[in-house]
């Protein structure tokens, strides 16, 4: 079973790396086409956009993946397909409606956007709303049934078709809103591939649309308090697009261009880089996290701790490695991808937010899948308060840092709650002394790093990120590997060739049991045999036996 899931998340982390690093060269395209200006008001459409999308479907597909989970141990394949079912109709009684009244009514929103453009090019995306929110649910399908190869092949195809055809775009557009109204078409046309492709494999696969009154209820009750908690994230995020560059205006100075190059370039440009570890811990999340929910549910505790303490030092070890690289490198990045100084010098003085990060996005994960939605939902609202009380208390001294400040504060506050309610929760898993030690390796790696890049001042910034990057990664990995830290065990469970039984089913692992307890008995059978019967093909009979 463990080697399963390690093969599960190798796989989907695979198709993630190279889904964010399409995503990442992206990102750079739409910077060097549109600006910083074109890319924050792409960045504010699809952060409204985002509001909408993770209030209709957000905690659906989780929610689906374990009614379905449930259905495979205990109920039928009807079962199944309502669950599926219930999901999408939960979906589209908001989204068809939101989709409707947003279009006719564009005024009732049109505050959220900064000019008419910004508004009308959020309209563009509204077909998308409904369409995608069907496709969230067909990934929960696809996580509840362990497709996880299709999942991630059609999450990679919708990512490459986006970049295809918005870098296509881009190039001809003749201004900055013109871009970003050009990639938004790009996104709107990936929505339609996705939506089309993962019903058509779900139907292939033998899923049907059935009647979804029996299972409608409880996905409700489940999903509603992740819905609740990334709707809420979302929000906030629209109302930071919508409200920090009014106050950089009125508080800074700035006028409305430039408060919106420094908005895309922190999150356009920073941020992308900064959550880097995204991809790898939810790669983990998707797979691990029907496992300890199956671990929770069944009282199977040591078996619980012992992933819980996977995950977290996986989580964990994931920031400390990335650490040191981002705060040596933090401003050649910026140059050298994205011609921006500035975000390169985000990068580098907030690189220590991954620690908190990656540890509270995990444990949020474990406490989810161990039925505490409403503790860390309340936890996130903690959280974020605190992040809004920073942008507005101390945008008119830091700037755009007050931003920056606030979201380090409010993943430092989750992680923590987090981590406390964890400890209630399975008292068997240990991984506090995990994290001190991981981040005094971290320290050390960013000393090194700072003293090696010192030295290298003189070279090009790509020259520095390969030769200061690869030194500073060697170091820090090797400090985790003289700890005892990172061993190989992980790799080799992942590389190692699966057994044939594997392929062939439940039968093939019954003739392998039978072969095995039959040679088992021949094994003792010539055990009870005289030494010379048994040497007697190498050995020259005695003459008393001639």
């Amino acid at each position: 079973m463990a080697s399963n899931v390690y093969r599960s998340a190798a796989q989907v982390t695979a198709f993630s790396t190279i889904e964010k690093t399409l995503s990442f060269a992206y990102r750079i395209i739409l910077s060097r086409f549109l600006g910083a200006e074109g890319l924050g008001i792409y960045q504010i459409c699809l952060s409204v956009f985002s509001v909408f999308l993770t209030a209709a479907s957000s905690g659906v597909p989780v929610t689906v993946s374990r009614m379905m989970a449930k259905q495979s141990a205990t109920g039928t394949e009807r079962g199944k397909h309502a669950a599926v079912s219930a999901g999408v109709a939960a979906t589209l009684i908001f989204t068809v409606p939101a989709a409707v009244i947003i279009f006719f009514g564009r005024g009732l929103i049109a505050f959220l956007f900064p000019d008419e453009k910004s508004l009308n090019i959020f309209v563009l995306l509204l077909p998308g709303l409904v369409l995608t929110s069907v496709y969230a649910v067909m990934r929960g399908a696809f996580w509840g049934n362990k497709q996880f190869v299709a999942y991630s092949l059609i999450e990679l195809a919708e990512d490459a078709v986006m970049v295809v055809l918005g870098t296509l775009l881009v190039l001809f557009a003749d201004s900055p809103s013109d871009g970003a109204f050009r990639a938004t078409a790009a996104a709107l046309i990936s929505y339609v591939f996705s939506f089309i492709v993962s019903v058509g494999w779900y139907l292939a696969r033998g899923g049907r649309f059935v009647d979804p009154r029996a299972e409608l209820k409880p996905l409700l009750a489940s999903a509603m308090p992740i819905t609740a908690m990334r709707t809420s994230a979302s929000l906030i995020n629209s109302v930071v697009a919508t409200f920090l560059p009014a106050l950089l205006i009125t508080a800074c100075g700035y006028d409305n261009s430039q408060a919106l190059a420094l908005y895309g370039a922190v999150t356009g440009m920073s941020l992308p880089v900064l959550f880097i570890p995204n991809s790898l811990i939810g790669s983990i999340a998707v797979v691990a996290a029907p496992e300890m929910s199956e671990h929770y549910y069944a009282r199977r505790r040591q078996a619980l701790a012992r992933d819980v303490e996977r995950t977290i030092k996986t989580a964990v070890l994931i920031a400390a490695a990335l650490i040191p690289a981002l705060f040596t490198l933090g401003e050649d990045a910026g140059e050298l991808l994205f011609g921006n100084a500035f975000s390169g010098r985000v990068i580098r003085d907030f690189s220590f937010m991954l620690f908190p990060m990656c540890i509270s996005m995990m444990t949020t994960t474990v406490l989810n899948s161990m039925n505490c939605e409403v503790q860390t939902l309340i936890y996130f609202f903690t959280g974020a308060l605190f992040m809004l009380a920073s942008i507005f208390i101390l945008t008119p001294r830091a700037g755009i840092y007050s931003y920056m400040i606030g979201m380090t504060g409010s993943y430092a506050i989750t992680a923590a709650m987090n981590a406390r309610l964890l400890k209630r929760k399975c008292p068997e898993a240990r991984f506090g002394r995990h994290a001190a030690a991981s981040a005094a390796i971290c320290a050390g790696g960013c000393l090194f790093g700072r003293l090696l890049r010192n030295l290298t001042g003189g070279l090009s910034p790509a020259a520095n990120i390969l030769l200061c990057g690869g030194a500073v990664t060697a170091f820090t990995l090797a400090a985790f590997a003289a700890a005892g830290m990172a061993g190989m065990q992980p790799l080799k469970k992942l590389l190692r060739r699966p057994r044939k039984e594997r392929r062939g089913g439940s039968v093939a692992r019954r003739r392998k049991k039978a072969e095995r307890a039959a040679r088992g008995k021949r094994d003792e059978k010539r055990a009870e045999e005289p030494a010379q019967r048994r040497r007697g093909q190498y050995e020259r009979c005695r003459p008393a036996e001639r």
